[in-house]
């Protein structure tokens, strides 16, 4: 019996190209097993234990309403910290592979780096580990841990930043790092512009 009506029809894909680029596939691979990943043992556990929580102990509708509400600030506090944490690694480990050396003034990467996230902004290290304890902030409710971030964390960065880290850098790598401070913003993330 011929069992090729039962297969559907033949479709031949063409085989990968040697030499094409995988860092767009795997970069998207990436993001979408984390994501997946943080709603699936994340975000729908957290749902359910808030639900659960929240009816189990509320002696009123105050109550119910508070307790909804300190889980919701912690559930988005948690998020905003592991997606800050998530980016500060990949962008760590991103200039660390490609500026082959860590991102330290004292011990600096050896390459100019301005691919990937660094495309999209100068700084996502140092933006993504405010947004981390800016997720901090939210998930403890801490006044004084926003307070650490606005009028320490901050000013530090900008004053780290333009007094310390881009005069080395100009310095280091020239007219190359002049061209990608008048592409790319300093703290604002933005689509990079068509080469």
């Amino acid at each position: 019996m011929d069992d090729r009506r039962f297969r559907g029809p033949m479709v031949n894909t063409p085989a990968p190209q040697p030499g094409g680029d995988e860092k767009p596939f795997a970069l998207k691979s990436t993001i979408y097993t984390v994501g997946f990943l943080l709603f699936v043992l994340g975000v729908l556990p957290s749902l359910f234990y808030v639900v659960e929580e929240g009816l189990l102990t509320a002696d009123s509708w105050t109550d119910l309403i508070q307790s909804y509400w300190i889980d919701f600030r912690r559930l988005v506090g948690g998020a905003v910290f592991a997606l800050g944490l998530a980016a500060y690694l990949f962008c760590s480990i991103w200039l660390m592979f490609y500026g082959r050396g860590p991102h330290v003034e004292f011990d600096p990467p050896k390459h100019f780096v301005a691919t990937g996230p660094y495309r999209w902004v100068r700084n996502p290290v140092v933006l993504t580990l405010l947004v981390t304890v800016l997720g901090e902030a939210i998930y403890y409710g801490s006044l004084g841990i926003l307070a650490l971030l606005l009028f320490i964390g901050l000013p530090f960065a900008q004053y780290q930043v333009t007094r310390i880290e881009e005069p080395l850098l100009r310095q280091r790598f020239g007219q190359s790092y002049i061209d990608y401070c008048t592409r790319v913003p300093r703290w604002t993330p933005r689509p990079p512009s068509p080469d």
